[in-house]
């Protein structure tokens, strides 16, 4: 059935000319080479996943786990990229931002000015354990820029990686901000890779017999809450899928796909722009696995065998152990850049992300019509506002791994919400010519269906523990 009548709007049919705008509809590029000149996406949301769920979580996973849940580590980053690739499909088809999707759901709540979808209450409830997860984020970065200058005080150098987020962030430069990821993500993902390859060569090289325990499908209950935190934020996380969408609007995607589904040529154009979307979608599965499986074999493997265990406000300074338990005590320093570069790029994609769905809420709950909202004006306000915000939170916490996990456990148990309006959009909202194939939608209710169970059991286990 072909939806595209009711594609744009929520009870109006406003073009939304932050994704539309004039239309500049543009041939794909027909070859894989054509493809790769219109990659970035990837890029900016792999700044943010390979972060803090890595560094802190993972390799803190590894720590106190060994290599027994090796399976979980890949499962945690495959999982959840054909969600990514799903909604976005879904977002750059109709135009819809991520917010106006989750708008359509069905279930209104009163709002402060006209009834909204339960979905935006909900992701205005997930904006306090995600700023609690920023600060922790902040807070490490802050502590591997202390590493890389001997003697600066790690408070100073928190609030030198606020005010430089900012700074960066300030500009609304979609192509500056791609270009700094792009040498921030190169730079962890190489040094992170050499270390865990420089592992083999020392005492604290992964057996046959790890591999094996790895793959052994052993799930220590003990371990549920970290290995749960880590799911929530290893991999494509609920966050990074929303700004994941944001991103390719703003590389053009909707646009080149034009805003009149009737228009002659908009099927072909689409699928054509899709095979460019899905080519960055796999090159961010490709950079966030390269990059997230050697922080766990690294921490599994020296932090493991060493017993040590990253708290505190030495948690970057004992993750710093990875690298020189296989590479020497030179390599202090090797670790302090690539910790820093990986939690800066972390912080800079997640705020200007949340600077970009800033203003949906402002829109969505009906303060501002979506045609007359200046959004530079409010994503640069948020951008100034919410790195300041992180800095007083790491100032009053100073636990980076523990506000990491807050946001990382409640990230967890709000996936199957975003796969499942996945699988409800698609089928009530969007051209169906352009419909993914029944292996893609087989697959996305099978993650639906294991997110939404291993969210019951987060819900059980926490109660249990709490109040048994």
């Amino acid at each position: 059935m072909n939806e595209s009548s009711t594609a744009y709007g929520v009870g109006d049919q406003e073009i939304d000319p932050y994704t539309q705008g004039q239309n500049e509809a543009v041939a794909p590029p027909k070859t894989f080479a054509g493809r790769l000149k219109h990659l970035g996406p990837s890029v900016i949301v792999s700044g943010s996943i390979v972060g803090s769920g890595e560094l802190l979580l993972t390799a803190g996973l590894g720590a106190v786990a060994g290599f027994t849940l090796l399976w979980w580590v890949l499962v945690s980053c495959w999982s959840k990229s054909i969600v990514q690739a799903e909604i976005t499909r879904y977002c750059i088809s109709t135009g819809d931002t991520y917010m106006r999707a989750l708008n359509r759901l069905p279930g209104r709540i009163p709002g402060p000015v006209q009834p909204v979808g339960w979905p935006i209450w909900l992701a205005v409830l997930s904006f306090f354990p995600g700023i609690f997860g920023l600060g922790g984020i902040v807070g490490g970065a802050g502590q591997g820029l202390a590493l890389i200058f001997d003697g600066l005080n790690p408070t100073v150098a928190t609030g030198i990686v606020s005010l430089g987020a900012i700074a960066i962030l300030a500009t609304g430069s979609y192509r500056y901000l791609e270009r700094i990821m792009i040498g921030l993500v190169m730079s962890f993902t190489v040094i992170t890779l050499f270390s865990s390859g420089v592992m083999q060569t020392t005492e604290f090289q992964m057996t046959m017999d790890d591999l094996v325990e790895g793959f052994s499908f052993h799930f220590p209950l003990a371990l549920a809450a970290l290995a749960i935190a880590m799911y929530g934020y290893t991999g494509v996380n609920g966050g990074e899928i929303a700004a994941y969408t944001y991103w390719c609007v703003e590389k053009g995607y909707p646009k080149y796909i034009g805003s009149d589904p009737s228009e002659p040529g908009w099927v072909d154009r689409a699928k054509g722009w899709l095979k460019v979307l899905h080519s960055d979608v796999w090159l961010t599965l490709i950079i966030l696995t390269f990059a997230t499986v050697p922080f766990y074999l690294l921490g599994a493997g020296v932090l493991h065998a060493t017993g040590a265990r990253p708290e505190g406000l030495e948690t970057v300074e004992v993750l710093a152990g990875m690298f020189t338990g296989t590479l020497g005590g030179w390599s202090l320093l090797l670790f302090a850049v690539g910790a820093f570069c990986i939690l800066f790029s972390t912080t800079l994609s997640g705020v200007g992300a949340g600077g970009r769905i800033f203003p949906d809420y402002v829109v969505e709950f009906g303060f501002i019509k979506r045609t007359k909202i200046n959004r530079k004006v409010w994503t640069r306000g948020y951008v100034i506002v919410i790195p300041i915000i992180a800095f007083f939170l790491d100032l009053g916490f100073q636990r980076p791994i523990f506000l990491v996990m807050i946001s990382a456990t409640f990230a967890a148990i709000t996936l199957p919400i975003q796969s499942g309006a996945t699988l409800w959009l698609q089928a009530r909202h969007m051209d169906q010519r352009i419909k993914p194939s029944l292996l893609v939608k087989s697959g996305l209710w099978l993650t639906f269906v294991f997110q939404l169970l291993m969210s019951i059991f987060v819900l059980w286990f926490t109660f249990t523990t709490q109040f048994s």
